[in-house]
């Protein structure tokens, strides 16, 4: 059948990819999946009083709890970025992530708003990916853990991972009746189910990188508006969200889907 040649090409292709980049595709995928928080922990500092102040008039607890509230964020997300950079004490930084998540979830009222609580929850998965790829055998966070059904620790956490991925791209359908917007809805529906369910996982994942990078750029362009302009921080925020999803998507395609997986499936 024709789209099954056209498949094999382009696993060809991906496969190809693979081991040119293979060496480098880890380091990549790290750097723009914790880029969100270092443009946050940064934008802490330079926007440090804005940010206090809202905490305050927002939750009224006091200018101490506020000033606390930022700092937490700034060094919290500053220091856990260095520390996943340099695959240094990674499962403490990415817990560290996770709790830092979770306060902005709350102190921003994302809770109440799904766009951005399932673009939080991308992050997760991210994260647990990165979990994922620092589990060693033998001395891991999750050491002495019994697996259950043969299913590996490392294995769930590239499971949940990649469920949480794919909770971004929710984000983007149209839901609209253009023929253009109708195609992408199908064809972004199609990659996500691929990839969640871990059938031809790295191209499906690399197609998702390719696809989720063109429309980062076209939809997030921040350096077209003036920095004084609401919208600015606005697009810097959606656009290195997007990033760091496009660093958990490369790193599914740099260490696989992991054996829960159709792809797992099929080699036995």
């Amino acid at each position: 059948m024709a789209h099954e040649g056209a498949i094999r090409v382009a696993e060809d292709a991906a496969d190809k990819f693979l081991r040119v980049t293979k060496h480098y595709l880890p380091h990549a995928a790290r750097l723009c999946l914790v880029s969100t928080f270092l443009e946050d922990g940064v934008r802490m500092w330079f926007q440090w009083s804005e940010q206090r102040d809202y905490i305050e008039g927002s939750w009224g607890g006091g200018a101490a709890l506020a000033t606390m509230f930022v700092l937490v964020n700034l060094l919290g997300q500053i220091g856990g970025c260095l520390l996943i950079l340099c695959r240094k004490f990674v499962p403490h930084a990415c817990c560290g992530l996770f709790v830092i998540i979770a306060l902005q979830t709350v102190a921003y009222s994302i809770l109440w708003d799904i766009k951005f609580l399932m673009r939080n929850l991308a992050l997760g998965g991210g994260l647990l990916l990165l979990l994922a790829e620092s589990r060693s055998e033998g001395r891991s966070m999750f050491a002495g853990v019994p697996s259950a059904g043969g299913t590996s620790p490392r294995h769930l956490l590239q499971l949940g991972g990649r469920l949480l991925l794919v909770l971004m791209f929710m984000t983007l359908l149209h839901l609209e009746a253009s023929a253009l917007s109708v195609v992408q809805d199908v064809v972004g529906t199609a990659l996500m189910l691929l990839v969640a369910v871990g059938y031809k996982t790295k191209l499906a994942a690399l197609t998702l990188v390719l696809w989720l990078s063109a429309l980062n750029v076209y939809l997030n362009a921040f350096w077209t508006v003036a920095a004084h302009k609401p919208l600015h921080d606005f697009l810097k925020y959606d656009f290195f969200q997007t990033l760091s999803v496009t660093g958990g998507l490369l790193l599914v395609v740099a260490l696989g889907p992991g054996g829960v997986s159709v792809d797992e499936k099929k080699k036995w």
